[in-house]
């Protein structure tokens, strides 16, 4: 009987990076979660620690050394993106497995492998930052993920700056006051509304990943009947369905053509109402063939781990 082929996938996030090892099988065997590896948030040095961390985990949980692992894909965020630091976590990859069984590409390829099992299609990524990415018979594209400075549209972090302009223009009468304004002052601890400023952009103020969290504030006022809350969910899908429609485009697919179209992240799967207009705005038209999440991110580096030692055979 053959030995058992190991496959290891790494899913690097905003928020947190898994780790998920499957055999031949398919069979999730081990899994581990550490922190974020996004290096312009903890640097290449705080990225590689956390790799290195996820790693060790999996190889304990599995009593085997690095060398055991057949193949390895780790999806990075902004990976592809830095033409200075993406040869350093390449390397600092091999290094740490210790053999040359393995690829580096960006965090988008986890979500469209895991949500369409490496099938032809797109899958959008909604979570802290936004990004679609699909394959279409061996051609790969990508749109949008152009980071929050000044891209990211239909993300927690993008619906996350929306609302905190909301509860502004709420405070100095630039909009009426609704839900969402008295929902931010209480969860963000503000006796007065000026105190947002330091709250958001002080000296203590909050890092990329706690501003993406401010969003579920803006979903607890549209459930509570904030208009300008529920708005802004609905810009949201609206720039995640334009991510869609260029991806289409790109790709190649012609009239009458529908894709498979599937999705990842908190924003889609967490949001109710993001996920029913991001639906509805879809199927108009039959453009696209909807479909659930097969697998999650996590997973789905792995079986990409997979698909790449298929491709090497």
């Amino acid at each position: 009987m053959s030995e058992r082929r190991l496959y290891l996938g790494v899913d690097g996030g905003g928020t947190k990076t898994e780790f998920v090892c499957i055999d031949d099988e398919q069979t999730v065997v081990a899994r581990t979660v550490t922190g974020t590896t996004y290096h312009l948030q903890v640097g290449v040095d705080g990225a590689v620690r956390r790799l290195g961390e996820g790693i060790a985990a999996i190889c304990a949980e599995l009593g085997i050394a690095p060398a055991g692992i057949a193949h390895a894909f780790f999806g990075l965020p902004a990976f592809g993106e830095d033409a200075l630091i993406d040869p350093q976590l390449d390397a600092a990859c091999g290094r740490l497995l210790g053999h040359d069984r393995y690829a580096c590409g960006n965090d988008m390829v986890c979500g469209w492998a895991g949500s369409l099992a490496c099938e032809d299609g797109i899958n959008l990524v909604a979570g802290t930052g936004s990004i679609g990415y699909g394959e279409r018979r061996g051609r790969a594209a990508r749109v949008g993920g152009w980071g929050e400075m000044f891209g990211d549209e239909g993300s927690a972090y993008w619906i996350a700056i929306e609302g905190l302009n909301a509860f502004t223009r709420m405070s100095d009468g630039r909009l009426p006051a609704g839900p969402l304004h008295a929902i931010f002052r209480d969860r963000l601890g503000l006796a007065a509304d000026i105190d947002v400023c330091a709250r958001i952009m002080g000296e203590r103020g909050m890092g990329r990943d706690d501003i993406a969290g401010i969003a579920r504030f803006v979903s607890e006022a549209a459930d509570a009947g904030d208009g300008v809350a529920a708005s802004i969910l609905e810009r949201a899908a609206s720039e995640l369905a334009g991510l869609a429609r260029a991806l289409r485009a790109t790709l190649g697919y012609a009239p009458g053509e529908a894709p498979l179209l599937s999705w990842s992240g908190g924003v889609i799967d967490g949001a109710a109402p993001v996920r029913a207009h991001l639906e509805r705005m879809l199927a108009a038209g039959s453009e696209f063939t909807l479909v659930a999440p097969r697998h999650g991110p996590g997973t789905g580096a792995a079986l990409y781990a997979r698909h790449l030692m298929e491709a090497r055979r």
